[in-house]
């Protein structure tokens, strides 16, 4: 809680049992940009909606924001047009190449239709074998595997 009023933004890698996503959160403007490479909508996963609106608005408590009960639910979700995967398995490298766009831009905000740097409809190949490459050398320099 240092620093609760500094607007921030979160990721928070999501596993929805068998498909990974990518919610990134800013809780001062109580915004959850929601990046999902199968492009399904997030009332196809309504724990996960009801779990992060539950700890934004425990957030908004331990800050004593006071809201009317009609703002009570006033966060937002924007489904954020994402790269789509062409397959059943590469969710995860997708997760992870929209974190690392996103903090490789150093911004608080997502466009709905992506970053303009990095719009496309797909990763090709390279790009997803690049994220891959540098997990792989992350965990090496963790040492990880020792």
């Amino acid at each position: 809680m240092d620093n609760k009023d500094a607007e921030k933004l979160f990721f928070i890698p999501f596993n929805t049992g068998g498909h990974w996503l990518l919610l990134a959160i800013n809780p001062i403007r109580e915004i959850v940009y929601y990046l999902d490479s199968l492009g399904n909508d997030w009332t196809t996963y309504p724990d996960m909606k009801v779990l992060i609106d539950t700890v934004l608005q425990a957030f908004r408590a331990q800050r004593d924001i006071q809201t009317s009960r009609r703002g009570a639910n006033s966060i937002t979700w924007i489904k954020v047009a994402c790269p789509q995967q062409r397959n059943q398995i590469d969710c995860g490298y997708f997760m992870l190449r929209f974190m690392r766009d996103t903090l490789a831009l150093g911004r608080l905000m997502i466009p709905t239709d992506y970053f303009e740097e990095f719009k496309c409809a797909f990763y090709t190949k390279d790009q997803v074998d690049e994220i891959k490459e540098e997990w792989c050398q992350f965990m090496i320099e963790l040492n990880v595997f020792s």
